[in-house]
């Protein structure tokens, strides 16, 4: 196992040993640590609070702020509300999955990119609607889609080249 993990696992049940409901706080911490919840830190977890694992996986995969993958460097958030799924954001996803070669819910291999669909992301007058990295995007079209990974990719590639 991972030191890394260990240890940031310990210090989690640390600083919420004694809490009633503790397990959700140390998962919490647990993410914000590594911006997943790793297995090994789930299975250690378990042995150290003498808590079945799937308590914890029921907890892990209950609530949608927990992530079980490596999250992509660029977060990719399509809005599959009422509005957004009506003006077409099947389209946008499916511009995502074929451009990018995953599927909703995953993380590119270089872990640059990852999916997710939400239900709503309550901005249904842009709909079409996503949110990139933080930003708030609407009446977005497969080629604005297709842009956007585009201009990533080289502000990426520039990056990379002025840090070598």
């Amino acid at each position: 196992m991972d030191m890394d993990v260990k240890d940031s696992v310990i210090a989690c049940m640390e600083e919420w040993r004694g809490e009633v409901g503790n397990l959700i706080m140390i998962l919490h911490e647990i993410q914000n640590r590594h911006g997943f919840v790793p297995r090994p830190a789930s299975l250690l977890l378990s042995d150290l609070l003498e808590i079945p694992l799937a308590r914890i996986y029921e907890v892990l995969t209950f609530y949608h702020y927990f992530k079980l993958v490596p999250p992509g460097k660029h977060d990719l958030i399509v809005c599959n509300g009422t509005a957004c799924y009506l003006k077409g954001a099947g389209r946008l996803l499916g511009e995502l999955e074929t451009r990018l070669g995953i599927k909703d819910g995953d993380t590119t291999e270089d872990r640059l990119f990852h999916i997710e669909t939400v239900r709503c992301i309550g901005c249904c007058g842009m709909s079409p609607a996503m949110i990139v990295d933080g930003k708030t995007l609407g009446k977005l079209g497969p080629s604005d889609v297709a842009g956007m990974i585009e201009t990533i990719r080289k502000e990426e590639a520039a990056n990379e080249a002025a840090d070598a």
